[in-house]
């Protein structure tokens, strides 16, 4: 039985102050919630060590990066290294979310390297993938998900897959209040799972919790994670207020 996982990505949103506030009245609130979901928080880099101080006392609530330099310390102007990360106790790191692939011209080659080092850094990568509404009218869903994951997952060893968390983000219901249906949502979880059974071992794949990351609210968590192949949410909109956030994840493990 796979452990469900939600996480939410702040984005560009909730500065330091804000992170402490949110955090105080959502960690207060969240009982024993942890006992059946893994929850993971992604603030804004310069929210990240509010973030860990006000939760020192709670480490059922992991602290992800949104995002991680495939290079190490140097000359890289604006980037944020795994080890500087490490000395914060952050323990995920979303990599190859769209936006970072469409705003930001990351390819899959760029991601692959990306996700190796985070899993030297012993980081959990989150790894992103997902097609354009263009692409999945095409009918290229599944030749755009075979690649990005084939690509993205390019010589990462069996033993760092176990560490590694998918999210499938449909990119034309992010941000928009356009969900896919619970069918194509399960649909192409069910693939990801069978693409990564052939790259690597149907145990494997078996034992990998693939994330929904297109607009999961509390209204429709639970349906969602009803789905034998949807183990959690990345979560943004929702996940900007405490009480929504709270909600959603009540409503999640609700299904259990």
């Amino acid at each position: 039985m796979r452990k469900p996982i939600i996480a939410a990505n702040w984005k560009m949103n909730i500065g330091p102050s804000e992170a402490i506030d949110f955090l105080k009245t959502f960690s207060a609130k969240l009982d024993n919630i942890t006992d059946e979901a893994d929850v993971v928080i992604a603030p804004p880099f310069i929210s990240i060590p509010a973030a860990i101080e006000t939760l020192s006392s709670n480490s059922a609530i992991s602290i992800a990066a949104q995002n991680v330099s495939q290079n190490d310390n140097g000359a890289f102007t604006g980037e944020v290294s795994t080890m500087m990360l490490k000395e914060l106790y952050v323990r995920y790191v979303i990599i190859g979310h769209s936006e970072r692939r469409t705003l930001y011209g990351e390819c899959n080659e760029v991601i692959n390297a990306k996700i190796k080092q985070a899993r030297i850094a012993n980081l959990k990568p989150i790894f992103c993938i997902g097609e354009t509404l263009e692409e999945r009218e095409a009918g290229k869903l599944e030749d755009v998900l075979r690649s990005q994951i084939s690509e993205g997952l390019a010589g990462v060893k069996e033993k760092d897959m176990k560490e590694t968390v998918v999210a499938y983000e449909p990119v034309w219901a992010i941000g928009t209040g356009v969900v896919a249906t619970v069918e194509q949502a399960q649909e192409a979880h069910a693939f990801c799972r069978s693409v990564i059974a052939d790259l690597y071992s149907k145990e494997l794949a078996e034992k990998i919790r693939i994330q929904y990351g297109g607009s999961m609210k509390a209204g429709n968590a639970a349906e969602l994670l009803a789905q034998p192949d949807i183990d959690g949410g990345l979560v943004g909109g929702a996940s900007l207020e405490a009480q929504s956030f709270l909600d959603l994840i009540r409503a999640a493990v609700s299904n259990g």
